[in-house]
């Protein structure tokens, strides 16, 4: 199996995925969102890449869905006391170890690639870890008056509460993907789209050449899982991202971004909630097969139901 995740839910969603492939003795690789990568204080900050790892390694804070649990800020008030870094945006202690790890390894020439191998190797996911490139395609956000600010500004200071014109990743378009994420999409039985942001999380993974390609390509069946349920992001601002692209906050706007892959697109299934079981023919119409699933992750059980809710729509 392979997934496309990024975020809090994509991570939650692929957490499932990985119990029920491993019960089903099969293989996991999860390629993960690296747009919203970003150098703060001298350290290399992954957030989707260490949120996945953290959830598959069941270290992560429940209570907060990010971050790691039980963990401490001494650092980070020690940094904003000398005035480095963001006051505003708060690391653990534990989670500043991985990040100085991190950094180190690339120090000494290390990829991300082989940097989050490592990483990986402390627990075991029962999945292998990849991003979706090795180069730095942070993701920026562009304001009506010409102003960018990192990805991590807009959304964690301003929590999205400035209007965006648009979002950007500077040198995604010559961005190869990393090693092995286009051989395991080839190789997969099935590739699932997480519940994840579909314009900041999944869009940049997409939009790395090569990879939307792969999935168009794979003769595996191509399933994914809406984020939107009852035309509202289950977490996060993820409608404000969709008006930005001009999108509809709907299940059915969402299916229709990602497309048919009998129409160019990337989707041959999508998983919309019982709430939404009225999009349903509107999903048709773009060529994606709708089915009505509970999509409420609210504890392990109904995220591994879910799980083998896209293995079957994937016919797995």
């Amino acid at each position: 199996m392979v997934v496309l995740a990024g975020g809090v839910g994509g991570s939650t969603f692929t957490a499932g995925v990985r119990d029920e492939v491993a019960a089903r003795a099969g293989a996991l690789t999860v390629v993960c969102n690296t747009g919203d990568d970003l150098w703060l204080s001298g350290l290399r900050i992954q957030p989707d890449v260490d949120s996945m790892l953290y959830a598959l390694a069941d270290v992560k804070d429940r209570i907060r869905g990010w971050g790691r649990a039980g963990d401490s800020t001494r650092v980070s008030a020690e940094l904003h006391a000398w005035g480095v870094g963001w006051d505003w945006f708060e690391l653990g202690d534990l989670d500043l170890g991985v990040h100085i790890a991190r950094t180190s390894w690339l120090r000494e020439g290390l990829t991300p690639t082989e940097v989050l191998a490592r990483l990986q190797a402390r627990w075991q996911l029962g999945a292998t870890l990849l991003p979706m490139t090795d180069a730095e395609v942070d993701t920026h956000v562009v304001l009506p008056d010409g102003t960018r600010l990192h990805f991590q500004e807009w959304w964690t200071r301003h929590r999205a509460r400035l209007e965006p014109e648009g979002f950007e990743n500077a040198g995604i378009d010559t961005a190869p993907p990393a090693s092995g994420v286009v051989e395991a999409i080839r190789a997969a039985d099935a590739v699932l789209i997480a519940p994840s942001n579909p314009i900041v999380s999944i869009g940049p993974i997409l939009a790395v050449p090569g990879i939307a390609q792969a999935v168009r390509e794979s003769t595996a069946p191509v399933v994914g899982v809406s984020p939107i349920i009852g035309g509202a992001p289950v977490r996060g601002m993820a409608d404000v991202c969709l008006r930005v692209a001009g999108v509809p906050c709907t299940a059915a706007g969402v299916a229709g971004q990602y497309g048919s892959r009998a129409h160019d697109g990337v989707l041959d299934h999508w998983l919309i909630g019982e709430e939404d079981a009225a999009e349903c023919d509107t999903v048709a119409a773009t060529g994606v097969v709708a089915h009505v699933e509970p999509l409420w992750m609210s504890d392990a059980a109904r995220t591994r139901a879910l799980a083998v809710a896209a293995l079957r729509a994937a016919g797995i």
